[in-house]
């Protein structure tokens, strides 16, 4: 599994956790759901701005979302 497969894995899992749609996450982030969709299929990686923001929006922090114990 890629770096990026497991961000998606985790960033749906806080997603889910927290109750909220990818369409409601994409909203804020001024992005396309289908847009959104993408990085937790992990086509396309995420850059600093937006895991600072998906951090603190999921209330989780980047070791959370990368998977680091």
């Amino acid at each position: 599994m890629t770096i990026s497969q497991i961000v998606g894995k985790n960033l749906k899992a806080a997603r889910t956790a927290k109750g909220l749609t990818q369409k409601e996450l994409a909203e804020e982030l001024n992005k396309y759901q289908s847009d959104y969709s993408e990085y937790e299929t992990g086509k396309v990686q995420l850059d600093y701005e937006k895991i600072v923001f998906l951090c603190k929006r999921l209330d989780i922090t980047p070791n959370d979302l990368f998977g680091i114990e």
